[in-house]
């Protein structure tokens, strides 16, 4: 009831992803399909992770968070997206619009904290093989994802302090899928550029911060490598690949549509798409494609529920 005092707008009008009707019916189905796969593949890592007793790794308590957050943050707009591409008016209340924007950025920011720990996981298995199991041992995962949790609930909490103390008071109407930071300031009937700066920054800071992170893991995680054998080298490497193509997919839209100016582009709710929805569906596939413990433990898993 407070927010909506401050504006004399109660509801927002989205856009969606396509005004053509024939159009939207093709992508009711495709995005169907596609939050139908996320739910699936991503449970049946969750699933296989925990009955396993082969996949007790720190990677593997690690990777069933990251499926965790991707059911979860695709959740926050693939169902309302697909929902709309039938309907010919697509609202969204005040206080909705709000709460899809705070679980927006907690879940996706989580999930960028948690695959730079999952960097540092790899680096420090790479590079310190013998002392891993004690300084990453399960006390230290539970604080790392522990702490990926607050870190996305606190850049969130700042998103939407800093998006609800703004006045609407005219266009109600949001270019865009989902309620998210750029296109609410573009509709405040205020200067909102000391505000846009400010976001620009907190989201800049964290995405380039990690990004840093992560490319000082891997290179350093290069660099141990020289010493060892050409077969060392391949193996370790091959681990790596997986986290690498998940993390090129997913910190390469954030960082394209989160670290710039409050401007937005026509381009901006194809990139939105792809982390949000194709990122979370590709992530099971390209773990398990990739990685030939977890299809073992597939295999035996649905061998016994045969």
């Amino acid at each position: 009831v407070s927010m909506e005092n401050k504006s004399n707008v109660t509801d927002f009008i989205l856009h969606g992803l396509t005004q053509d009707k024939a159009v939207a019916k093709v992508c009711f189905s495709l995005f169907l399909l596609f939050y139908t796969t996320i739910i699936l593949g991503n449970l049946l890592i969750i699933i296989t992770i925990k009955t396993s007793g082969q996949l007790n790794s720190p990677m593997y308590f690690f990777l069933s968070y990251l499926s965790f957050l991707d059911i979860s943050y695709s959740t926050v707009t693939a169902p309302k997206l697909i929902y709309d591409l039938l309907v010919e008016k697509k609202t969204i209340s005040f206080v909705g619009c709000i709460a899809q924007l705070f679980a927006s950025h907690f879940f996706g920011c989580a999930e960028i904290f948690l695959l730079t720990v999952m960097a540092y996981d790899r680096c420090i298995a790479i590079c310190k093989p013998l002392h891993y199991t004690n300084i990453v041992n399960k006390h230290v995962c539970g604080w790392l994802v522990a702490a990926s949790w607050v870190g996305g609930f606190v850049h969130s909490m700042v998103q939407t302090l800093l998006t609800i103390q703004l006045p609407f008071c005219g266009p109600n109407e949001i270019d865009h899928y989902f309620c998210d930071v750029h296109p609410l300031l573009k509709l405040a009937c205020t200067d909102t550029y000391i505000v846009g700066v400010t976001v620009a920054a907190n989201s800049g800071a964290i995405s380039l911060g990690c990004f840093v992170v992560l490319v000082v893991s891997y290179a350093v995680i290069l660099v141990s490598l020289r010493t060892r054998s050409s077969e060392g080298r391949l193996k370790a490497l091959y681990t790596c690949t997986s986290h690498i193509t998940v993390v090129v997919l997913f910190f390469g839209p954030c960082i394209f549509i989160y670290m710039r100016p409050s401007t937005t582009f026509s381009a901006d709710k194809t990139v939105s798409v792809f982390y949000t929805i194709i990122t979370p569906m590709l992530n099971p596939l390209i773990y398990t494609l990739r990685n030939g413990e977890v299809k073992n433990a597939i295999k035996k898993l649905w061998s016994r529920k045969v």
